[in-house]
């Protein structure tokens, strides 16, 4: 996990494994949604994460195009962009995948302000 907003094409042409920015059509808008959720988010909008054992991974303003952080052949975001017109974001909310019980409230407020001005935006 990371904590970060993804945006398509996850995919690219050289499935080179990382570092391979794949701009779909809608572009602008993916980085115009994903940033909007990306800087509401007290941690996401500073683009370094600092998850154990990626403590050197940054995001610029906490958004990434999928292919440039990790190459992923046929996955859902794009498969529904290209094949539903479906515009779809990947949000990482979390370092770990299942947070302790404990931690679920402040997710929830970290999360809450970025998850109503996406709704506003969409």
């Amino acid at each position: 996990g990371s904590v970060v907003a993804s945006y398509p094409y996850d995919d690219s042409p050289t499935h080179k494994p990382t570092g391979v920015y794949s701009k779909s059509a809608d572009d602008e808008v993916f980085r115009y949604l994903a940033k909007a959720y990306a800087s509401n988010h007290p941690i996401m909008k500073t683009g370094t994460p600092n998850c154990p054992g990626e403590e050197g991974e940054t995001f610029q303003d906490g958004i990434t195009n999928g292919a440039q952080w990790y190459d992923v052949e046929g996955g859902m975001q794009d498969y529904n962009y290209v094949w539903a017109d479906c515009f779809e974001i990947t949000l990482e909310l979390s370092c770990c995948k299942y947070p302790p019980t404990s931690e679920l409230e402040q997710e929830w407020e970290n999360n809450r302000d970025s998850l109503l001005a996406f709704i506003e935006k969409v």
